[in-house]
C-alpha cells in the first residue's frame, strides 16, 4: 500500500489488483565495480583529460565553441562572463557554473597559458589571488583561439549531440597549432592524471613542420627544433635529462628556477632581486616561505623581503641580505628551502581515439599531423563539392542566357513550375538542379554584363576545382598546405622564448646541494685581505682580494684613484671629509668589483654621496686606516697629525677643530698616512710650496685644532696637501696654472713637473718657496700634486700617459699643456695602445686640449700602503 500527500495530510492508496512485487538480487560488488567504472570513464573522457588532437579538455573546447558561435571575435566588444557561462551551462555542458567560470578564467590568464586563448577584461585573478565573479568581469576570444576554430563551417570535424539531443557540438576543433604542446595540460581523473608543460609556438611549429616533411623523422631531430619546454612566467630550468626521458617515453621531470641578479639595492646593502619565478608561482607564496625559513633558522643572512613588483615594472622582489654573508651561498639555500626552485613532473596522458594513452614527444606531434591532415583533406573536399555545385549552376545559367527568348517562352507558356521545369531540363539536357536556378533568375541578371561575369566565374571555379583535385590526388601537396597554414599561424601568433635552458653544471655556485658541499661557497664572507679604492669623481668599491693594480694604459674617469687603502674584508677604514669629521665604514659595507683583476673598474662602485651622511657642503677628501697616524692639512695651512685613538661606540667623530663659523669656516684640503720619516708637503693657489719632516708635528688627539703649517699671504689658500720623502728620487711636484684671461699667443694652461728634492726644507709655519712662476695673464694655481712619480695626466678619454720631468727650473715658469702632449707623442689624441708605467703612482690628471675647462681636469695620488 503506497501513500501520498495531499496537503498537510499523508493520505493512503491502494495498489492494483494485478500488482506483483519483484525483488531483483544482485551482487553488490559487481554493481559496484560497473557503476564504478562507468563514473571512472565519464571523469576521464568528458571532464579530467584532454584530446591530443586540439589539447582542449570538453568543458574548454564548448567554451570556445559557443563564443565562436556567439560571435566574441577578438575585433568587437566583451560581453559579461556571465552571459558566456550560462550559454555554455545551458545548452553544451549540464554542470556547475563555477567549473565553466574557472575554466574559462584559466585560458585569459597570461601566467598560466603560453597564448591565451580567452582575452579577459577585468580581474582574472593571479598567482596569489582568485578572479572575480563572473557577473564583474568581461571577455572574448583572443586572436589565437580563431585558430582553433578556423573552418568549422566546412565539415572538417564530426558533430555530436549535446546531453539533450536539441543542438550539436563538434568532438574535436580543427586547430590550426599544437595547443596541446603550446599550452600544456594538467589534469587528475580517476586512477590517472595529466601535468604537460608549455612550449614556444614557433618551436612547436618547426617540429611539426619538420614531422609533416619527414614522416619517419627521429626524435633527435625533432628536438633540434623543440629543445625543451617555453614556460609563460620565463625563469630557467636547470637540468635537461628529465626532457628527454620525457619526450622519449612520456614521464620525466625537471627543475625550474628563479630568474635572479645579485644587486646594490641601497649604498650599503647588498641583495638578491628577483625578476621571474618558476611557472605557477606567485611572489606572495615565496615571501611566506622565506619568512617561515627565516624564522626556523633554516635561511641565514636576510634582513628584509620586499614585493616592488607593478604593472609598469613587472615582477620585482627583493630580497636584501644582511653584511657578510655570501650572496650566492644565500642563494643557494633559497633554492633549497623556498619555491625559488621547484620541480616540475611531466606526464603526457591525453585521448587517443578516446582512450586515455601516455605519449613521448614524437606521438604527440604524429597524432596531431595526422588530425590536421585530416581536417584539410576534408575542408578541400568540402570545398571542390562546393565549387563543382556552383560551376554546374554556372554551366546551366550560361547555356539559359544564350537562348533566353525561348526560356522565357517555356516558362511563359507552361502552366504551372513543375511543367516548366520538366520542359527545360528536356529541350536544354539541363540537371534537376539547373532547372530551378533558372526558374529563380532574377530579370536583371539577364543582361549582357551579367553573362561576362558569369563566365569569368566559370573560369576561377574551374581553376579552384583543378587545384583543389591537386591536393587531394597528391598526399605531398596536401602536406604542403598544412605545412604553410602552420607556417602562417607560427609568424602570425608566435613570440620568442622565455625561459632559458640550462645544463646542471652551468650554475655550479648556485645549486641546491653546493651548501653542503665542502667546495660549495661558504655562507659568510671570510676576512680576505682586499683594496678599498676611491675615485676623483667619487666612486667607492672594494676588491675581492688584493691582487696588485695593474696598468690598464687606458681608463675611464671613475678609474682615476683619489685614495687606496689596504684593509681586510671584515675590517674596518674610515672617510674623512672636509669638514674635519671621519666616518666609520665597515668593508663589507662597501659594494665589491665584480671582476677585479688588477684593473678597477669603478663605474661600479656606488657614489660616495649616497654612501655616506654627508652635511650640505660637505665633501669627502680621502679614505684612511684607522690603525695609522694621519696626517691632516686644512685650506688655511694648519697641520695636525693624528693618533690612532679612536671612540669604538660611534660611527663618525671629528678628527680636528676647525676655525670659522659659515663661509670663513676652515676646511680639509689633504689627508694622508704620515709616519715620522716622511716630509709633509704644502702647495697654494700662490704658487708657494713647503716641506717638512713629520717628525716636527707631534700627533695629536681627536679634538685638538691642530698647529700652524704653511704660513700663507692675505688672498692666498691651500691647494693640496700630502706626503712624500723628498730625499727619494721618483718624489716630484706637478703644478698646473691656468689664465684668467687667454692673451694672444698664449694657452689657457701651463704645466710644470719638477723634483721635489729641488726644493729646500723649509720650518714649520714659513711661507715656503715658489714652485712656479706665473706667465703673463696667470694669476693662480688650479691643481697641484707632489708625490712619489712618475707622474701621469689621464685625458678625458681615459689615456693614462706618463708626464715628462725635463721642464723648467724649481723658481721657473710652466710650459703650455700643448708642448708637454706634444712630448707624451700622438697617442695622447688618439687612445690606441697602453703605459707601461705603473697605475697604482696615478698622478696630476689634465685635459685631452688645451681649451678643455677647469672641470674636466682630475687628479688622484698614490696611497702607499
Amino acid at each position: 500500500m503506497a501513500r501520498r500527500r495531499s496537503g498537510s495530510r499523508s493520505v493512503r492508496e491502494e495498489l492494483p489488483a494485478d500488482f506483483q512485487e519483484n525483488v531483483v538480487d544482485i551482487d553488490v560488488t559487481s554493481e559496484m565495480e560497473s557503476s564504478f567504472l562507468e563514473y571512472s570513464y565519464s571523469v576521464i573522457y568528458s571532464r579530467a583529460l584532454p584530446d591530443a588532437r586540439d589539447g582542449l579538455k570538453p568543458v574548454q573546447r564548448r567554451i570556445l565553441y559557443m563564443m565562436d558561435d556567439m560571435g566574441l571575435r577578438p575585433d568587437r566588444g566583451h560581453v559579461k562572463s556571465a552571459r558566456v557561462v550560462g550559454e555554455v551551462m545551458g545548452k553544451l555542458h549540464p554542470h556547475s557554473d563555477s567549473a565553466i567560470y574557472d575554466a574559462m578564467v584559466r585560458l585569459a590568464q597570461p601566467f598560466a597559458m603560453r597564448v591565451p586563448l580567452v582575452d579577459g577584461h577585468g580581474n582574472f585573478g593571479s598567482l596569489d589571488d582568485g578572479p572575480a565573479a563572473s557577473r564583474y568581469t568581461e571577455a572574448r576570444l583572443a586572436p589565437a583561439a580563431l585558430a582553433l576554430t578556423a573552418d568549422l563551417g566546412e565539415d572538417v570535424v564530426d558533430f555530436i549531440p549535446n546531453y539533450d539531443n536539441q543542438f550539436t557540438q563538434p568532438a574535436v576543433l580543427p586547430s590550426v597549432f599544437p595547443n596541446l604542446l603550446v599550452n600544456g595540460a594538467s589534469g587528475i581523473a580517476v586512477g590517472m592524471a595529466t601535468n604537460m608543460a608549455p612550449h614556444n609556438l614557433r618551436e612547436v611549429v618547426a617540429g611539426a613542420r619538420h614531422l609533416v616533411d619527414n614522416p619517419e623523422a627521429t626524435l633527435t631531430e625533432v628536438m633540434k627544433f623543440i629543445p625543451g619546454p617555453d614556460l609563460p612566467s620565463g625563469g630557467r630550468i636547470v637540468g635537461l635529462d628529465g626532457i628527454k626521458d620525457a619526450y622519449a617515453t612520456g614521464r620525466g621531470s625537471f627543475r625550474t628556477r628563479a630568474t635572479v641578479s645579485i644587486e646594490q639595492v641601497t649604498a650599503r646593502k647588498q641583495g638578491i632581486v628577483v625578476t621571474e619565478l618558476p611557472y605557477m608561482v606567485g611572489p606572495e607564496k615565496v615571501i611566506e616561505k622565506i619568512k617561515s625559513a627565516v624564522q626556523s633558522k633554516k635561511l641565514a643572512g636576510i634582513s628584509d623581503v620586499v614585493d616592488l613588483t607593478d604593472r609598469a615594472n613587472g615582477l620585482r622582489l627583493v630580497i636584501e641580505l644582511k653584511n657578510g654573508f655570501n650572496p650566492q651561498a644565500v642563494l643557494a639555500q633559497l633554492y633549497k628551502h623556498t619555491p625559488l626552485e621547484e620541480s616540475f613532473g611531466i606526464n603526457n596522458v591525453a585521448l587517443v581515439d578516446g582512450r586515455p594513452r601516455t605519449m613521448g614527444l614524437l606521438d604527440l606531434l604524429r597524432v596531431y599531423v595526422d588530425h590536421r591532415l585530416t581536417v584539410v583533406r576534408r575542408r578541400t573536399e568540402y570545398r571542390l563539392g562546393k565549387r563543382q555545385d556552383r560551376l554546374h549552376l554556372v554551366e546551366g545559367l550560361l547555356i539559359a542566357i544564350l537562348d533566353i527568348d525561348e526560356v522565357i517562352q517555356i516558362i511563359r507558356s507552361s502552366d504551372e513550375t513543375a511543367e516548366a521545369r520538366e520542359r527545360l531540363m528536356q529541350i536544354f539536357d539541363l540537371s534537376q538542379a539547373q532547372a530551378d536556378h533558372i526558374l529563380e533568375l532574377r530579370l536583371r541578371q539577364l543582361t549582357k554584363f551579367s553573362r561576362i561575369e558569369l563566365e569569368a566565374e566559370r573560369d576561377d571555379l574551374q581553376r579552384e576545382i583543378a587545384e583543389l583535385q591537386a591536393i587531394l590526388g597528391s598526399d605531398a601537396r596536401l602536406r604542403e598546405v598544412v605545412s604553410g597554414e602552420l607556417a602562417d599561424v607560427a609568424d602570425k601568433h608566435g613570440d620568442d622564448r622565455r625561459t632559458k635552458l640550462l645544463k646542471s653544471e652551468d650554475l655550479p655556485e648556485v645549486t641546491a646541494t653546493a651548501a653542503k658541499a665542502k667546495t660549495g661557497p661558504t655562507l659568510e664572507i671570510s676576512d680576505d685581505p682586499c683594496w678599498v679604492f676611491l675615485s676623483t669623481s667619487g666612486q667607492l668599491a672594494r676588491t675581492a682580494d688584493r691582487t696588485p693594480l695593474a696598468d690598464p694604459g687606458r681608463r675611464i674617469k671613475h678609474d682615476a684613484l683619489r685614495s687606496q687603502v689596504a684593509t681586510t674584508a671584515r675590517g674596518e677604514i674610515g672617510a674623512v671629509t672636509s669638514a674635519g669629521r671621519m666616518i666609520r665604514i665597515p668593508v663589507l659595507d662597501v659594494p665589491a668589483l665584480p671582476d677585479y683583476d688588477g684593473v678597477p673598474k669603478l663605474a661600479d662602485g656606488v657614489a660616495a654621496k649616497d654612501f655616506l651622511s654627508l652635511n650640505k657642503g660637505e665633501s669627502l677628501v680621502a679614505l684612511a686606516p684607522l690603525n695609522a697616524v694621519l696626517a691632516l692639512g686644512t685650506k688655511q695651512g694648519v697641520v695636525k697629525r693624528l693618533n690612532p685613538e679612536h671612540p669604538l661606540n660611534r660611527d663618525d667623530w671629528e678628527v680636528i677643530t676647525l676655525k670659522g663659523q659659515g663661509r670663513t669656516r676652515d676646511e680639509v684640503v689633504g689627508v694622508d698616512v704620515a709616519p715620522e720619516d716622511c716630509d709633509l708637503v704644502f702647495v697654494t693657489a700662490q704658487a708657494k710650496l713647503l716641506h717638512f719632516p713629520a717628525s716636527s708635528v707631534r700627533p695629536q688627539g681627536r679634538t685638538a685644532g691642530g698647529v700652524a703649517g704653511i704660513k700663507l699671504a692675505a688672498d692666498d689658500h691651500v691647494i693640496f696637501f700630502g706626503t712624500a720623502a723628498a730625499s727619494a728620487p721618483d718624489s716630484v711636484v706637478v703644478t698646473v696654472a691656468k689664465a684668467d684671461e687667454v692673451l694672444p699667443g698664449m694657452t689657457e694652461h701651463s704645466v710644470k713637473i719638477t723634483p721635489l728634492s729641488d726644493y729646500p726644507a723649509k720650518g714649520r709655519a714659513t711661507g715656503g718657496v715658489r714652485c712656479q712662476r706665473f706667465l703673463r695673464g696667470e694669476t693662480s694655481l688650479t691643481l697641484a700634486w707632489a708625490g712619489h712619480g712618475p707622474a701621469k695626466a689621464v685625458s678625458s678619454a681615459g689615456v693614462a700617459r706618463s708626464l715628462p720631468t725635463e721642464f723648467g727650473r724649481r723658481d721657473g715658469s710652466g710650459v703650455a699643456l700643448e708642448q708637454v702632449m706634444d712630448a707624451i707623442g700622438p697617442a695622447w689624441s688618439t687612445p690606441t695602445t697602453t703605459s707601461d708605467a705603473d697605475v697604482a703612482s696615478a698622478s696630476s690628471s689634465a685635459s685631452a686640449s688645451a681649451s678643455e675647462s677647469e672641470s674636466d681636469l682630475e687628479s688622484a695620488s698614490e696611497d702607499s700602503q
